[in-house]
């Protein structure tokens, strides 16, 4: 749940050679202490900041210790129970601090800081202890508290580095504990109100709190001078798709799986981008932003952007964690998408209004019904349309990929061999002729006559391939390679083209026939040996077995494993190099031993279908 997200409080206990003290805490709201006394009888009991507190005698109270259902805050603990347990000896500090009372689960990371003063060869009761820490519901759950508990040690560290170089954690301390010294006769929520007046550091709790709670991303400033930046992803990702629980190791997961031809989408403005990063990092950033575009790779942004695609890996990574961007196959006519099964479709949307304001005059409703069967760009384009009007779909499919409103759907390949024949072999080889001569009219129009200002003419073409330098001028690789990308076909022959020249050769002599065929036949019988003998037989009966160009490919992919729905199409055509058509003529060959389906990415869809 949400709640279970969003901290109950976040407390800071100091201690030193003096003794301990809960200097700050928020909200404000009472913790419900043991003993509820009037404002009269507060005043006039004077407490001793240094008298110790029996935590055994504090706990075993009749009062409810844990935190409130309805308003979501603590309840049950008094501020000296909490002193004194969070206040731990030096061996348990530097490490994760974890610890469960009822239905409040309290984790940190308590640090030790050296005083300003101290030297090297001080006594150690010359450090501080500074624990910040967070009160979470105990259903939390791990990934949860692992994300509080790095936010703690970041903190820890931060305070840390500010003590070393102008003694921050010392000065700040001092006003809390003086502050709290001044206002004994007054409620303790009032101390802490001018605490945070006071004291810049209780102030950036406050904030830090405030923003784990609506947004759960921080960029925080430290006394005005280092910046904190933390990502809270259970609830930032909610930002974008309500009721969603991505948790970091589905997140890892997921960029585990980046490939060179994967794409980027961004889900925020440009101006939101920098808030994800310290100031030291925005350079490299605004490089990688100049060159985005959801029709191109990550490996040609990486080349637009003169960035190593380790880089743009590390970028990505860090935007995606963020909920800033999200991982896609760079937009193209070929896509196919269709409707998400939990897109929120229903007539008070508020992504109805949103698309109309966004799109003048378009209905949502009516521009995702193409989606409602699985479609591809390319379908709901022609030729004759417009280059603006194609620009508008681009658009709009980006859009409603922003809002996850679509998925894509790639195709799979299955090897599976039977001895029976497939009485839905002929539909799934009239897909595959349809995809193929698709492909083949899209390859048969000159490039000069896409329009320069559509998008999606980019995207017809194939992959693209990284930019070089030549005499310090950058130059398109595919520019030089143009006429390899067209042509792969002529330069790799096909059956037919072979088989021609070969009967005009053997018109020579009645002797080349024959040696040739004795070789092929011997090749055949070379790449069959990677099948088992039934694989083998089923081969054997299909046609196109019998040409050596069109056995070779299949085999070759077939050792590479790209036949066991592991790699869907886009993913083969990258690697191997292969065309869209050359891919879908193999599979239409072979079509009684290949299964085809299409489903999502299950690298990408792992991101966003954990809804709870």
């Amino acid at each position: 749940m949400d709640t279970n997200v969003n901290p109950l409080a976040v407390i800071l206990v100091y201690f030193d050679s003096k003794g301990d003290r809960l200097l700050y805490r928020y909200p404000y709201q009472t913790l419900g202490q043991t003993e509820v006394t009037s404002d009269e009888h507060r005043k006039s009991k004077k407490r001793n900041p240094y008298a110790v507190a029996h935590v055994d005698d504090l706990l075993q109270t009749p009062t409810h210790l844990g935190a409130s259902k309805g308003q979501g805050q603590l309840q049950g603990f008094a501020d000296e129970v909490l002193s004194a347990l969070f206040a731990v000896k030096p061996q348990l500090c530097n490490q994760k601090f974890e610890l469960k009372l009822n239905d409040v689960r309290f984790v940190s990371h308590p640090t030790l800081i050296p005083h300003k003063e101290q030297r090297s060869g001080a006594l150690a009761k010359q450090q501080m202890l500074i624990n910040i820490v967070f009160a979470l519901h105990a259903q939390a759950s791990y990934s949860i508290v692992k994300c509080y508990h790095e936010l703690s040690k970041r903190l820890g560290l931060a305070l840390k580095f500010e003590e070393q170089r102008c003694g921050y954690v010392t000065e700040q301390t001092a006003h809390m504990a003086r502050t709290h010294d001044e206002q004994q006769q007054q409620p303790l929520e009032r101390t802490l109100e001018l605490i945070a007046e006071r004291c810049s550091l209780a102030q950036s709790l406050r904030s830090i709190f405030h923003d784990l709670c609506t947004t759960g991303l921080l960029s925080t400033s430290l006394n005005h001078n280092l910046t904190l930046c933390f990502c809270l992803p259970a609830k930032a990702h909610q930002l974008h798709k309500k009721g969603s629980m991505v948790d970091p190791e589905t997140i890892d997961r997921c960029l585990r799986a980046l490939k060179p031809y994967h794409g980027m989408l961004l889900l925020v403005d440009f101006a939101e981008l920098l808030d994800c990063v310290p100031p030291t990092g925005a350079r490299m950033l605004w490089q990688l932003v100049d060159a985005y575009n959801p029709l191109i790779s990550l490996q040609s942004m990486a080349s637009n952007a003169d960035l190593s695609i380790e880089h743009v890996y590390k970028l990505v990574s860090h935007l995606v964690y963020w909920a800033k961007a999200t991982i896609i196959y760079p937009l193209c006519e070929t896509n196919v998408y269709v409707i998400a099964p939990d897109a929120p479709l229903h007539t008070k949307s508020h992504l109805v209004e949103k698309f109309s304001a966004r799109f003048a005059g378009m209905s949502l409703f009516e521009v995702i019904s193409d989606f409602s069967l699985p479609t591809s760009i390319g379908h709901l384009t022609t030729p004759l349309q417009q280059p603006a009007r194609q620009g508008i779909l681009a658009q709009m499919v980006i859009w409603m990929l922003q809002h996850h409103l679509l998925m894509q759907l790639h195709t799979y390949v299955q090897f599976m061999p039977s001895e029976d024949e497939f009485g839905d072999s002929a539909s799934c080889s009239n897909h595959l002729r349809d995809a193929i001569s698709d492909e083949e009219g899209e390859q048969e129009q000159d490039a000069d006559e896409l329009h320069e200002g559509s998008m999606l003419s980019m995207s017809s073409q194939p992959l693209p391939v990284p930019a070089v330098s030549i005499g310090g001028h950058r130059r398109d690789a595919s520019e030089d390679h143009s006429s390899l990308a067209s042509d792969n076909i002529a330069i790799q022959p096909s059956s037919s083209h072979k088989s021609n020249f070969s009967i005009t050769a053997s018109m020579s002599t009645d002797n080349c026939d024959s040696l040739d065929s004795m070789e092929d036949e011997q090749k055949l019988k070379e790449l069959l040996q990677v099948f088992s003998d039934a694989d083998r037989a089923a081969i054997r009966r299909i046609p196109a077995s019998a040409n050596v160009d069109d056995l070779s490919l299949l085999v070759k992919l077939y050792q590479m494993g790209y036949f066991k729905s592991e790699h869907h199409l886009e993913e083969i055509m990258y690697f191997e190099n292969l065309r869209r058509s050359q891919l879908l003529q193999l599979l239409d060959k072979f079509r009684d031993v290949l299964i085809i389906y299409e489903t999502e990415d299950p690298a990408i869809a792992s991101m966003y279908n954990n809804t709870k």
